[in-house]
């Protein structure tokens, strides 16, 4: 047995001859067919990995490809009729950023007296709807705008920076995107590419970037300059009056009066802090019937279903959301209405707040507080909720249309029908030209028209 055994050892220690190969050593070592996984095979397994991550984080799952046009194609028919009916003006952000665009809505003649609606947190320029035409079937220039991250306009262009850096940073911009776009987004970018490219996304203050009021106002003013709008009669609805301050104390000489609707400092009728909420928040937007009774509770008692669903979308709607946090954050609540409306810029300018009844006796309370601090004021209370531009569009119109008959009319200057000096001077020099070839060579009787024609202005002029 010691003989066998050593016959074994003695085997195991002698040298390989070529070509032959021991079952220790292919035991111990690895098999070359078992190599390292493709980088395809990684980022599909990562993008997999991440969208089933992302399901579970969406209180209502769903596997789904969203674009603006099938986002668009969900809207109520009154929604995309409202779209129809307006168009975009391009702002510049306040700090650089991308230039962005910012949804309004036109109704009336261009000579009228013109009415700016702007409205509230958590609502657009829809909830006007029925008031625009009101206010335009009484004879005035309405216009409603969907301020920055509501309606149809853009967000805040900024880019993106995430809170954490690094590759964990990197992972959770790339998780926000494949929820956002959809389960197959990464795997799709991987075949179109070769990687998932995160790109800059418009966002805004609630990732850590601050866009407060005064740099609305300064876009509500490029907006307002935009579409020649000057002299303005400007309604300021909800947290709107917090956004307008800083643009009306600039440029109240822009300004022939202000009406505010349910508008104070200390609160805004939507409650947008509920959105924050990580189960909760998701609950509200996913949910038909909870969002509507929402809306019931705190904003329009009379809202019905297909017009709370138009709300809804439109806040599920990529980062409207975050959009709406962002603009709740930064809202001054500190703001002395007394204080603004007793500055001597808005000195002499009409004022009228228009005020719910409907509600509870600590807000009715809150209207004759503000109204008291501005001097000669004009109050009057309707019977809406604090969004009455839905349950008392009719009374808000009226009320509107008869505050702005009240007041002296505006000296009107549409820009687009003005002609410059240097042009209108090119004009007689052409017509002068024209007069005299027309004596004295009659075959040139069309130079001043070619002369028009050449800058472009030989129609409608």
């Amino acid at each position: 047995m010691a003989e066998t055994a050593k016959k074994r050892e003695d085997s195991e220690n002698a040298p390989l001859l070529p070509g032959e190969s021991s079952k220790a050593s292919s035991a111990s070592e690895p098999s070359s067919s078992g190599g390292p996984a493709t980088a395809f095979a990684f980022w599909f397994y990562f993008t997999v990995a991440v969208s089933l991550v992302t399901v579970l984080f969406v209180s209502l799952p769903r596997i789904e490809r969203t674009d603006d046009v099938s986002w668009f194609l969900t809207l109520p028919d009154g929604l995309r009729s409202h779209y129809s009916t307006g168009k975009f003006i391009k702002v510049n952000p306040a700090g650089g950023g991308e230039q962005m665009q910012v949804f309004a809505v036109e109704l009336g003649k261009k000579d009228a007296e013109t009415v700016l609606l702007v409205h509230g947190l958590g609502c657009s320029s829809y909830s006007f709807r029925r008031v625009l035409r009101s206010l335009a079937a009484s004879g005035l220039r309405a216009v409603a705008v969907d301020m920055p991250g509501s309606g149809f306009s853009d967000e805040v262009s900024l880019v993106n920076n995430a809170k954490w850096g690094g590759p964990f940073g990197w992972i959770c911009r790339i998780f926000g995107e494949i929820k956002e776009k959809g389960f197959f987004w990464g795997f799709d970018q991987l075949i179109e590419t070769g990687e998932i490219q995160e790109r800059p996304t418009r966002v805004s203050s609630s990732e850590g970037l601050e866009y407060g009021p005064a740099d609305m106002g300064l876009i509500l003013g490029q907006v307002i300059n935009s579409m020649s709008l000057p002299p303005v009669h400007l309604v300021l609805h909800d947290s709107a009056l917090i956004a307008g301050t800083n643009w009306v104390s600039a440029n109240a000489g822009l300004v022939s009066s202000l009406t505010l609707i349910d508008a104070s400092p200390k609160s805004a009728a939507f409650p947008s802090p509920l959105l924050r909420l990580p189960v909760l928040g998701h609950l509200l937007l996913g949910s038909k019937t909870v969002f509507a009774g929402l809306l019931r509770l705190c904003c329009a008692r009379s809202v019905d279903a297909v017009d709370a669903e138009a709300y809804r979308l439109v806040l599920k709607r990529k980062n409207r959301r975050i959009a709406v946090l962002a603009a709740w954050r930064a809202l001054n609540h500190s703001l002395d209405v007394g204080e603004w409306a007793n500055s001597e810029e808005l000195k002499g300018l009409p004022i009228q707040v228009l005020w719910s009844n409907s509600l509870s006796d600590q807000w009715i309370d809150e209207g004759r507080r503000v109204t008291a601090s501005i001097p000669n004021a004009k109050f009057t209370f309707h019977f809406g909720g604090r969004w009455p531009q839905e349950d008392a569009a009719e009374e808000i119109s009226r009320m509107i249309a008869d505050f702005v008959s009240s007041i002296p009319k505006s000296i009107k200057r549409i820009e687009e029908d003005t002609v410059p000096d240097h042009m209108q001077k090119m004009f007689e020099e052409a017509s002068h030209q024209d007069h005299h070839h027309h004596h004295h060579h009659g075959h040139d009787q069309d130079y001043g028209l070619g002369y028009m024609e050449m800058y472009g202005l030989g129609h409608g002029w």
